[in-house]
């Protein structure tokens, strides 16, 4: 077995590495660009080396660097891990010559399936089904049109290189096609270095399922069952399960079965995920193939009791499989959520800033939190905003989902949006409770997943409580209760006091007033009897009309935030400034929703638009957004220019509609 490997990669997929190489008493390195300085895989490692500056094009993609960082460290092997270098034949080859093991399939494999037109062509002559669509080499863009004409609509446009979700855009008319070919093409440009596309019928509420599978120097291929990852926004997975719940026992067999012929067709070695779109009876066709260890893997530890990066490190260093077929059976159920920094109700925008408070639910058999993010990390423009994986497990489906309600309603994240109120919404949605899967389920299930989260009224006075209690306890820092802190009665009249607070935009005023064992709140023409103490920091023990409960919550220089079954309620603190801002200097104003890069301009100063024309696009982490109009009118002049880096906030656009007069 290997003494020391080197992890070219960051984040939780490093730490995961490194989890399995202490277990296995290999030493390991870590490398690091100047935003991961202080993070978590840095100091996990036994050793750690600096490749470069913050963009990953400046570090952890710098084949060179890694390499050398290798050899100097006196590395055995490198794992890549996922995403940056893991699918790169050149840095694969490059380890090669320089007598460095990588942690994954030969060269000739990664060229074989790294490109999607490749792959699909391969498949096709080893009689794996592929869904209709041009996979060739003739790139231009008119003749790109005329196929997709011919295929039918709606069509997806992929980026060749591709994978994660970038570099592809479902096209639902012809007229539309031209404008989307140009956006994945930069955007794979962008993500792969590589412009090459491919076009596909799009198959009409699929489902996502892929099949982990491994090989070894000597012949052996075995499949690790399949994974269903259909819940998707922006063609990225959200949540993952495995088994694959309610497909036919003829199908999945099939799939397994075309999962290993795609495999053995390229002599694989290592781990590695085939990938399908399935139709709702079951039909498979083949989408692509993952040459590296995915995200999700954790679902598929969870109902096999194995480890993948072990498998993969002994692989590596030449041992059989370390199970065959029919050693391996699936126990159980597991299911996997994405916890992002991001906004859902934005349109998933990341989320860019400093994590002020993380407790991550308490971890048992049940119950595994892959992360490399502690409290206080920042997340940044950088790499991809993902906080953790949660990954729970249940005697079957059923009980995995209740393992993942009761985790997500312990997952508390405060200082910057979060995807955990909208992850708890999918597992609590009809459709996937009943495993009605398919890529659109978001879409399908909008309504419900996005409405406004309404908060009881006695949650807000709670929440007043509490902060009332906080305060009182900074001054009084021996006595919890406030009724034991302060004399409630002067002058025969009760104490009271009042809490303002600002939620959703609202001012909110409670008044408290001293009562037998407590204190009435008056809130909504409603008065609520409640009493109560502080646990600790992060944690109060309230009774409220003689319901008793524990509400964990974090207070910050901003205000204070309640987390309750999953949602999180942040209640601002009242400037004196308050509202005070004229909202009409807002309009005709069109701000940065995000950092990140103009990649293009379509409209200068007196340009005509109609609503919903496309202004300009942005780039941050790799995805493209799109600022359109809000409505007909002018545009009064444009701020920034192609290549301009742009801050949350900055204006873009100064807009005047249709129907405002001329000053």
């Amino acid at each position: 077995m290997f003494e020391k490997i080197l992890i070219a990669n960051r984040g939780e997929i490093a730490c995961r590495v490194i989890r399995t190489a202490k277990k296995l008493g290999i030493a390991t390195v870590a490398v690091y660009s100047d935003a991961d300085a202080n993070a978590q895989h840095v100091k996990l490692a036994d050793e750690a080396i600096y490749i470069g500056q913050s963009p990953a094009t400046q570090s952890y993609l710098q084949a060179d660097r890694i390499i050398q960082a290798a050899i100097d460290t006196g590395s055995q092997a490198i794992h890549p891990g996922y995403g940056f270098l893991s699918e790169n034949d050149q840095f694969a080859l490059a380890c090669q010559q320089h007598n460095i093991c990588f942690i994954g399939p030969p060269v000739d494999a990664i060229l074989a399936m790294g490109l999607k037109a490749t792959s699909k062509a391969l498949m096709e002559k080893a009689g794996v089904p592929l869904t209709p669509g041009y996979h060739g080499t003739n790139q231009d863009a008119e003749f790109l049109k005329q196929q997709a004409d011919e295929i039918g609509y709606p069509v997806l446009i992929k980026a060749s290189a591709g994978g994660g979700g970038k570099g592809m855009s479902l096209v639902e008319r012809s007229e539309d096609f031209l404008h989307a070919l140009a956006s994945c093409k930069r955007e794979a440009k962008s993500s792969f270095g590589n412009d090459d596309v491919l076009i596909e019928r799009y198959v009409i509420q699929p489902r996502h399922i892929e099949v982990q599978v491994f090989g070894d120097m000597h012949g052996n291929y075995v499949h690790l069952f399949e994974r269903d990852c259909s819940v998707q926004r922006r063609h990225q997975k959200v949540l993952e399960e495995a088994p694959a719940p309610q497909m036919p026992s003829d199908k999945l067999d099939a799939m397994r079965q075309a999962a290993i012929d795609a495999a053995r067709a390229v002599d694989y070695v290592g781990a590695g995920t085939v990938e399908f779109i399935v139709e709702q009876d079951g039909t498979a066709y083949f989408m692509e193939m993952n040459t590296r260890l995915q995200v999700e893997h954790p679902v598929t530890e969870m109902i096999t009791g194995e480890d993948l990066v072990e498998w993969q490190l002994r692989v590596a260093d030449g041992e059989p499989l370390p199970k065959l077929q029919h050693e391996l059976q699936i126990h159980g159920h597991a299911l996997e959520a994405r916890i992002y920094a991001e906004e859902p109700e934005k349109g998933f925008l990341p989320a860019i800033g400093k994590i002020d408070y993380l407790r991550y639910p308490t971890q048992n058999q049940y119950v595994r939190v892959d992360s490399g993010i502690v409290e206080g990390d920042e997340i940044t423009t950088f790499y991809d905003p993902m906080i953790a994986k949660l990954i729970v497990w249940g005697k079957n489906r059923e009980a995995a989902l209740i393992q993942m309600q009761h985790a997500l309603s312990q997952f508390h994240v405060d200082g910057l949006g979060n995807n955990i109120a909208f992850l708890e919404k999918i597992v609590r949605c009809d459709s996937f409770k009943q495993a009605k899967l398919d890529t659109n389920l978001i879409q399908r299930e909008e309504q419900f997943l996005f409405s406004p989260a309404h908060i009881k009224p006695e949650l807000v006075v709670a929440t007043a409580f509490i902060e009332f209690l906080s305060k009182l306890d900074n001054n009084h820092s021996s006595q919890k209760q406030l009724w034991q802190a302060q004399p409630l009665w002067r002058l025969n009249v009760a104490y009271q006091h009042s809490i303002k607070l600002n939620y959703l935009n609202q001012n909110i005023q409670i008044k408290f007033v001293a009562a037998e064992q407590g204190f009435n709140a008056e809130f909504n023409d409603q008065t609520f009897h409640i009493s109560g103490e502080l646990i600790d920091q992060h944690s109060a023990s309230i009774q409220i009309n003689a319901t008793q409960q524990r509400l964990a919550f974090n207070r910050s220089s901003q205000g204070i935030t309640l987390f309750h079954t999953g949602q999180s309620y942040k209640f601002d603190y009242i400037r004196q400034d308050f509202n005070q801002a004229d909202s009409q200097a807002e309009q005709g104003h069109l701000k940065a929703p995000m950092p990140g890069v103009v990649t293009q301009l379509l409209v200068g100063a007196n340009h005509t638009v109609k609503k919903d024309d496309i202004l300009m696009t942005l780039e941050a982490m790799k995805m493209e957004y799109t600022i359109r109009a809000p409505k007909d009118g002018v545009i009064v002049d444009a701020y920034f220019q192609v290549g301009d880096q742009v801050k949350v906030g900055d204006e873009l656009v100064e807009f005047q509609a249709a129907e405002e007069e001329v000053a």
